[in-house]
């Protein structure tokens, strides 16, 4: 699997990340350990979770199959704080909240450091003075080796990154990637926080780049019995791309992935993949063999002709 480079950093990671927000939940200990397995055997390294994922069960998960089935060296792990839905705010990314976020994460990966740690939201009543400073502490202790952000706007993203490239001699750890949701059903990064992260030498790391499954094509003909559209916690995750608007993008996927010979995943995953400044998309397959589906589409890449026709059919804005 293709390795790229995060923002102008010196981490590298695969171009495909596997995301784990239903470990726990709605993917099994030995599923997981076997999408793990074929995963790192195909190349891949970025495994990407959060400590409010299942509350807390993915990370814990993870921490067993590092100590388990694969080793810890073949992975960057990335993670994320500041969600506090147990809270009496909805999320804090204070110095204290964060830097006990971080031990707490720590424990449950059973690991000495995180890779790549982010935020995953912005707090509007914690100064991003101290946020930012509180990861700094974090990779100052050898607990962090990365930092990067979530879940912001253009506006916040280059706040925080013009905050830690302003300080004289580059005493402050650079924020090297932005997650944000991005695919053919929802291009919106595109207006603004896109350039603002090649602007400010970040990578965009995309999730949902299936458009929460949708792209898949699973839901053509209607809603599948045991698709996440299907389970009275996930529907109202899906349920936004089931419009009209949807259903149009997904019959141009459809057409093309005919016209290639590969699935309708082959061509939502290459797309988004490959789009200017993306260094990962995160994909978060519920079964090995929904990751089989991912890892065969690692080598399709869609011909310029058909890249810009999917542009225009998913140019719309969303409603």
């Amino acid at each position: 699997m293709e390795q790229r480079q995060a923002g102008g950093s010196g981490l590298w990671v695969s171009r495909t990340a596997l995301g784990t927000m239903t470990w726990g939940k709605d993917t099994s200990e030995e599923e997981a350990g076997d999408q793990l397995t074929s995963f790192v055997d195909a190349g891949g390294t970025l495994v990407d979770t959060a400590d409010i994922y299942t509350g807390g069960h993915s990370e814990r998960m993870i921490g067993r199959l590092l100590t388990g089935v694969i080793r810890r060296d073949d992975v960057i792990i990335a993670t994320k704080a500041g969600h506090t839905p147990e809270g009496y705010r909805p999320c804090d990314t204070s110095r204290r909240h964060l830097l006990a976020s971080l031990d707490a994460s720590l424990r449950r990966l059973r690991t000495d450091y995180i890779d790549l740690w982010q935020l995953h939201v912005h707090d509007p009543d914690t100064p991003p003075a101290e946020t930012l400073a509180a990861m700094d502490t974090a990779v100052a202790s050898g607990k962090v080796r990365y930092i990067g952000v979530g879940g912001l706007a253009a506006w916040q993203f280059a706040t925080y990154a013009t905050w830690q490239q302003a300080a004289p001699g580059g005493g402050r750890a650079p924020v090297i990637t932005t997650g944000t949701e991005y695919s053919l059903l929802n291009r919106g990064a595109e207006h603004d926080l896109l350039p603002a992260a090649v602007d400010r030498g970040a990578g965009v790391i995309a999730w949902s780049a299936l458009g929460r499954g949708v792209l898949s094509a699973k839901y053509r003909n209607g809603v599948p019995e045991g698709s996440r559209a299907a389970l009275p916690h996930m529907a109202a995750y899906v349920e936004p791309y089931l419009d009209e608007r949807s259903r149009r993008i997904v019959e141009s996927v459809c057409t093309a992935a005919d016209g290639l010979g590969v699935s309708p995943l082959a061509v939502a995953l290459s797309w988004v993949r490959d789009r200017p400044g993306v260094t990962s998309a995160v994909v978060g397959p519920r079964t090995a063999a929904q990751l089989d589906d991912v890892l065969a589409a690692e080598d399709v890449e869609l011909p310029r002709e058909i890249r810009e026709a999917l542009d225009d059919a998913s140019s719309a804005p969303m409603r």
